[in-house]
């Protein structure tokens, strides 16, 4: 059985090549033209004896997930979907804007959080992406966006691992591909410009701090721990304190002097003045022990399945406010993608679910958020 190069970091690489009687200077070379050149063909490789072309030709492939769609938005946003097999198909999107280009990246084939408002949450896990999978997402479109725009030099500024799925529940996969990330050798991305999003797995945050630091966003989109359970269930494994004592602790090893916070604006669910205030509270407690913040509030992107309902724009505003006002950085994210379904909470892909995510969503919707019963409004409702 062939290996895929796309599985192994740089690391790996040197081992690979070990195992073909080569040195290491031809792990970086194989690294580079695969990373930095975009090469899938052995044969492109020029500067590689004839003789280790015939090796890898029979020992290992460069083999990416196959491309089932494209879609582009009318803001420039593109999104792909990859099929990785058994019918699993993933979302990956790059997001440009003037002074950088952002990669959203999939985890998963689905997600087992099951955020209620999340459009890949409802629909169910079905399996962990290999490395390969992961990493592929960045050579494909990296090489790709280059001939598609026309440049030599590098196009992807940013990689924020913020697709389908917890990547936090995906770490033995994910560490190897965030390494190829940052090696200089393969993309060269600074760690304040590679984002790792958790709904709040707090011992691999602890790890993750150890093994690669890199920026941290954490899905906290509640300020009580009754409130939070119902909207991002792995809440009653780590509630809050613990959560956010974890993101005191990774402070330390953090290339940024912050850590994000996203928050979901739901409609009469967690946008009210008393909200905001109850964050204050919460992230000035925290402060006085070292935790620094930054939060991102996030326009709901509605689905039918989810029963919630976007907060208004003067609601989010007035929240924000109460933040800002308190010395908290918040920014209003704008929402980019959203005429091809590739906003924040939107990207579902087509997963074969294993955890049987119909149910246990519609048993949610038949219940009580954090004490307080959901109303949907329509737009004109007064």
């Amino acid at each position: 059985m062939t290996t895929n190069l796309l599985d192994l970091d740089l690391e790996g690489m040197a081992a690979f090549c070990e195992q073909l009687g080569q040195k290491r200077f031809r792990a970086t070379q194989l690294f580079r033209w695969i990373h930095q050149k975009g090469a899938s063909d052995f044969e492109q490789m020029t500067d590689l004896a004839k003789a280790l072309r015939e090796k890898l030709a029979v020992s290992a492939r460069i083999t990416g997930p196959k491309v089932v769609s494209r879609h582009e938005s009318t803001d420039g946003t593109i999104k792909w979907l990859f099929d990785v097999g058994a019918g699993d198909v993933i979302e990956t999107v790059f997001i440009p804007e003037s002074d950088r280009g952002t990669l959203c990246i999939s985890s998963q084939a689905g997600c087992a959080v099951g955020c209620r408002f999340c459009s890949t949450g409802h629909q169910g896990f079905s399996r962990n992406l290999t490395t390969g999978e992961i990493i592929s997402q960045l050579w494909f479109a990296e090489h790709f966006l280059r001939k598609h725009l026309g440049r030599d030099e590098r196009v992807i500024s940013n990689v924020v691992m913020m697709g389908m799925g917890e990547p936090l529940q995906n770490y033995s996969q994910l560490l190897p591909a965030l390494k190829v990330m940052l090696d200089d050798h393969g993309y060269g991305l600074s760690r304040r410009r590679v984002t790792v999003s958790t709904s709040g797995v707090v011992p691999m945050i602890d790890r993750l701090a150890r093994d690669c630091p890199v920026a941290l966003a954490v899905s906290l989109h509640a300020p009580q721990d009754a409130l939070r359970s119902d909207l991002v269930p792995l809440n009653k494994k780590y509630p809050i304190a613990e959560l956010l004592e974890a993101c005191t602790r990774y402070q330390s090893a953090a290339p940024r002097d912050f850590i994000t916070f996203e928050y979901c604006m739901l409609d009469g669910v967690n946008d009210q003045p008393e909200h905001a205030r109850q964050l204050v509270a919460l992230m000035k407690t925290h402060a006085a022990n070292g935790l620094s913040c930054k939060f991102n509030l996030i326009p709901f992107n509605p689905f039918p399945a989810s029963g919630l309902v976007r907060s208004q724009m003067p609601q989010v505003m007035a929240f924000a406010r109460i933040l800002m006002d308190a010395g908290i950085v918040t920014t209003v994210r704008k929402t980019r993608g959203d005429d091809i379904d590739a906003a924040c909470g939107q990207l579902a892909g087509d997963v074969q679910d294993r955890t049987g995510v119909d149910q246990r969503m519609a048993a949610q919707r038949q219940g009580m958020l954090g004490g307080i019963k959901v109303v949907v409004l329509s737009k004109d409702a007064a």
